[in-house]
């Protein structure tokens, strides 16, 4: 009997704030830029493009631009995303 596997996504089970904080942290914590770029992208998925674009009045088009590999999303762009979740920036000594 085989075991059968398959590609596990983060996405798929950042459902609730606290989910989404604690995911953010943890890759704010050491991550590069490149990183941290990752899991922003990983957050926005978890939500689906879609509803994320209507929910923020960024477009669909520029959600993927800011959130790729290559990405940069301005400041605006993150707080826009980061309250449709329901999770804020804070700085900590």
């Amino acid at each position: 009997m085989a075991l059968e596997t398959k590609p596990w996504d983060a996405a798929e089970v950042l459902k609730t704030p606290a989910d989404i904080a604690a995911y953010l942290d943890a890759y704010l914590e050491d991550g590069t830029p490149e990183v941290v770029l990752g899991a922003l992208n990983t957050i926005a998925r978890s939500h689906g493009m879609s509803a994320l674009a209507r929910e923020t009045g960024i477009s669909r088009e520029a959600l993927y631009k800011a959130f790729s590999d290559n990405g940069n999303p301005t400041l605006d762009t993150l707080l826009r995303v980061l309250k449709v979740f329901g999770v804020r920036l804070a700085v900590a000594a």
